[in-house]
């Protein structure tokens, strides 16, 4: 594991991979940038190319506008998406209502530990920097540069602890609770457009893998 001192250092992500859609989703190494598009095709998602095990992970972003509804936007942490043991941390935007972020830890595939944050702004009319610090005994949500969630390691419970991919997403959230968690999806306003910018992965914390182990 890298010194603890280094765990928070970062550097521009390099590279990306995109896991389904790839036509609704593009990078720009040079400016370090990053457009996900939801449209008829459905939506998209990026991961890193790599694992990370802990360290400070950031993205300056800016959530689709229009009538949003049914839609997520995020920027997460996960061990791999799908696995029915994953650990994860969360930052989720709900289309219903962009004044508000959600963020949620998961161990082992267990979560139940969501938190509601009301932001001050929309998260559509500007840039704003989301940043996730991950310790072994702690994790904290950053808006820019506040920090709006602690989460510590108590003894005897589990924590996240896997290594863990950096994740970003658009995709249609309005089956789960029947519309109530993201809301009934409109697409009036469709081409529904998030971008990130000045994305950050930790420099010396990455951990090498398969993606499948």
């Amino acid at each position: 594991m890298a010194d603890p001192a280094l765990h928070h250092q970062t550097h521009p992500i390099k590279e990306i991979a995109i896991d389904y859609t790839p036509e609704a989703c593009t990078h720009c190494p040079v400016s370090n940038s990053i457009t996900l598009t939801f449209d008829h095709r459905g939506g998209a998602r990026w991961r890193s190319t790599t694992r990370f095990l802990y360290g400070t992970f950031s993205s300056r972003i800016q959530c689709p506008e229009g009538n949003t509804s049914g839609l997520n936007f995020n920027i997460y942490l996960s061990s791999l998406e799908g696995d029915k043991s994953q650990d994860e941390i969360d930052f989720e935007f709900l289309g219903k209502d962009k004044t508000i972020v959600q963020t949620n830890y998961y161990t082992t595939g267990i979560g139940n530990r969501e938190q509601i944050h009301d932001l001050g702004f929309d998260c559509s009319d500007g840039f704003h920097e989301y940043t996730i610090k991950w310790n072994p005994d702690s994790i904290e949500w950053v808006i820019d540069g506040k920090v709006v969630r602690r989460a510590e390691r108590k003894e005897g419970e589990a924590f996240p602890e896997k290594p863990m991919f950096l994740y970003a997403s658009v995709w249609d959230a309005s089956y789960i609770a029947e519309g109530r968690w993201t809301g009934p999806y409109n697409g009036c306003d469709a081409p529904y457009v998030c971008l990130y910018k000045d994305i950050q992965v930790p420099v010396a914390t990455a951990v090498e893998c398969s993606r499948d182990s």
